[in-house]
C-alpha cells in the first residue's frame, strides 16, 4: 500500500505532494501502531508467547512470519500435515476432468500465510541446514527452482505444525 502511495507521489503535481507525503506518514504511523498492538497481544497471551518462542527457534522464521502465523493460522498444531498444507494452499491438488489427467498444482488457501511462508522458505533455503539440503536435493533431481521452493515451503509448514503440536523447539540435526 505504501509503495502505491510513493509511486503516486512521484507522478503527482507539485501542489499535492505535501498532502500525499502527509498521508504516507499517517499510514506509516498507523502500521507502527498495529505492529505494536500485535506484539503486545502476543506478549499478553501465555499461549501465543509460547508459540512465538517455538516458531522463532526455526532458522528462517522471524518476527513477521511468526506474528502472521499466530494471527492468521490458529489451526497450526491442531491439524495433520495434509490438512494444514491444504488450508494454506500448498498441497498439490488434481486438475483432472473426466478422462483428462492434468498436472498437480498448488492453489487456494490463505494467501497471506502462503506469502509469508514463501519468504520464510526462501530465507530457509539459505540459512536452515535441513531445508537447504532438501532444496539442493530437489534441484539436483531436476525440479524447477520454484517447484523446489514451494516443496520447501510445505516442508517448513509441516515442521512448524509438528513443533507447535508437540511443543518442541527447533533442533538442528547436524549439530
Amino acid at each position: 500500500m505504501l509503495t502505491a502511495e510513493r509511486n503516486r507521489l512521484r507522478r503527482a503535481a507539485q501542489r499535492v505532494r505535501p498532502r500525499i507525503t502527509e498521508h504516507i506518514h499517517w499510514l506509516e504511523h498507523e502500521l507502527d501502531d498495529i505492529d505494536h498492538d500485535l506484539a503486545n497481544s502476543i506478549q499478553a497471551s501465555p499461549l501465543w508467547r509460547e508459540q512465538e518462542d517455538l516458531l522463532r527457534t526455526v532458522p528462517g522464521i522471524g518476527p513477521v512470519v511468526a506474528t502472521t502465523l499466530l494471527a492468521g493460522l490458529p489451526e497450526l498444531g491442531r491439524l495433520n500435515r495434509k490438512e494444514i498444507a491444504a488450508l494454506v494452499g500448498v498441497a498439490p491438488l488434481n486438475r483432472d476432468s473426466g478422462t483428462l489427467r492434468g498436472r498437480r498444482t498448488v492453489w487456494g488457501g490463505r494467501a497471506q500465510i502462503r506469502a509469508a511462508l514463501y519468504m520464510a522458505a526462501l530465507a530457509a533455503t539459505r540459512f536452515n541446514p535441513e531445508v537447504h539440503a532438501f532444496y539442493q536435493r530437489l534441484l539436483t533431481a531436476g525440479k524447477p527452482k520454484k517447484v523446489a521452493l514451494v516443496a520447501c515451503l510445505r516442508k517448513l509448514l509441516t515442521i512448524l505444525n509438528a513443533m507447535v503440536h508437540h511443543k518442541t523447539p527447533w533442533v538442528t540435526a547436524h549439530a
